[in-house]
């Protein structure tokens, strides 16, 4: 299992993978903490998150995951919503930057993925290959991200939206059993329906994005 792990094959995957990735997550937390901040909440920037460093973003146990499979978490942008003007508006846009920019780098993603093949066909230097493959990921995570936070159980980003478009009592009470719903989201993911939603809906857009680039590029 270990020399599986140290397989040629597994350390170039995570050489493509984990940059990508890493890229990602952090444009999606400092997303969150700009416009928390420019929105009236200084908190996320008073703990440093106001910043394109990665390591500022990395949680112990999604780091870990990230080395061991190639795919982890970041930590939270902590926000005050009592320190928005408009409460509700304040949660929604804050909330909507995470995955909004992750869907705008993988329309960038895209493109540079269009211009590259463009320009590189028929090209087999090993350079080439490690750049194909790392745009190739950062399309794939950037979908991936998006798609999976907009899914409107907590703690994902989707969840805070939902809750900024209810009545008060009704978003009291979406709050009050966060916890539960958590739960159903764990489940979910256990059972392999988030896995199938975010990978069918995750696909679907990919292949969207990447018909329109080449389309225009004219690859």
């Amino acid at each position: 299992m270990f020399e599986n792990f140290l397989s040629t094959e597994r350390l170039l995957s995570m050489l493509y993978a984990v940059p990508a990735l890493l890229i990602a997550l952090t444009f999606h937390e400092y997303a969150h903490a700009y416009v928390s901040y420019k929105l009236g909440d200084d908190t996320a920037k008073n703990m440093g998150r106001l910043t394109l460093n990665p390591l500022a973003h990395l949680d112990l146990i999604g780091t870990i995951f990230l080395i061991l499979v190639g795919f982890g978490w970041a930590k939270p942008v902590s926000v005050n919503m009592y320190a928005f003007k408009n409460r509700k508006r304040g949660m929604l846009l804050t909330a909507f930057a995470g995955p909004i920019t992750n869907f705008f780098l993988a329309i960038i993603s895209a493109f540079l993925f269009a211009f590259y093949i463009k320009f590189t066909q028929g090209s087999t230097s090993q350079i080439a290959e490690i750049v194909f493959f790392m745009l190739y990921y950062l399309l794939l995570y950037n979908i991936v991200l998006c798609v999976f936070n907009f899914i409107p159980l907590p703690p994902l980003d989707g969840s805070k939206m939902l809750a900024a478009f209810l009545p008060d009592r009704l978003e009291a009470k979406f709050y009050q059993y966060q916890r539960q719903l958590s739960i159903v989201l764990i489940l979910l993911m256990v059972f392999g329906v988030i896995g199938r939603f975010v990978s069918v809906v995750g696909v679907y857009l990919a292949q969207v994005l990447l018909k329109i680039a080449f389309a225009i590029v004219g690859g």
